[in-house]
């Protein structure tokens, strides 16, 4: 039984490109769409978040200007916000994207309105190209549009199974917490999300689960309201 009436999925890039680390892994996204609409067939209404890093990383771009490398990383966004409809709709998934960066011909504009009501038609509904300002990060995004459609809950799918108190792939001694609290988050700097986000959701009072979606059903236990990963409030 679903916890949760509406969610934000906040999915990693990286984790889309699978083994490889760059790209698409078509598995990787297949399975993940998979989870998706077993959360759907729970009565659940998902819109979705997701990252650009398996396509571009602008904090890598060395000296490019920071405003033009943000604006690549929202263009791979809505690649990976296509590959992901064309997933679901091939799983026989009703999907709309929205993008805050107009681009009709490929999707629709970002609309607060026309989202609610197609999650309420039960649609997935997909928001491409972040926050459409250069210097927010998608984890901003996902905050920003979970308190604009009034979410439950973001559910935050990741590489790492939940908030360390340091990076456990530098730390084998890092310890993991099966809760957390915004304010620690932002006084011990933690970088699981940016402090923008973690501002956001605390302000508006949105959990966020951390999750690891290397297990498939860690997706369901999440929308369950299960243990599993972090819970952050």
């Amino acid at each position: 039984m679903a916890h949760y009436k509406r969610i934000l999925l906040k999915l990693s890039g990286e984790a889309l490109a699978g083994e490889s680390g760059f790209g698409f892994d078509a598995h990787t996204i297949n399975k993940t769409c998979e989870q998706i609409k077993r959360i759907a067939e729970m009565g659940v209404q998902i819109a979705v978040v997701v990252g650009g890093g398996n396509i571009w990383r602008g904090r890598s771009s060395g000296d490019m200007d920071r405003t033009t490398a943000d604006y690549m990383g929202m263009l791979a966004t809505a690649i990976n916000s296509l590959a992901i409809k064309d997933s679901l709709e091939q799983l026989g998934v009703p999907v709309l994207v929205q993008s805050a960066i107009p681009m009709d011909v490929i999707c629709d504009p970002f609309s607060k309105r026309e989202a609610v009501k197609n999650l309420e038609q039960g649609r997935v509904v997909v928001f491409a190209a972040g926050t459409g300002s250069p210097f927010f990060s998608t984890d901003t995004t996902a905050a920003l549009r979970a308190a604009e459609i009034g979410a439950d809950a973001i559910l935050s799918a990741k590489t790492v199974d939940g908030v360390y108190d340091s990076d456990p792939s530098v730390n084998k001694a890092a310890v993991k917490y099966n809760t957390i609290t915004f304010k620690k988050i932002l006084e011990d700097s933690l970088k699981v999300i940016d402090s923008t986000a973690a501002s956001l959701c605390m302000e508006n009072g949105i959990p966020i689960v951390v999750f690891s979606m290397k297990d498939p059903q860690n997706f369901i236990k999440a929308v369950s309201g299960e243990q599993v990963g972090t819970l952050v409030t």
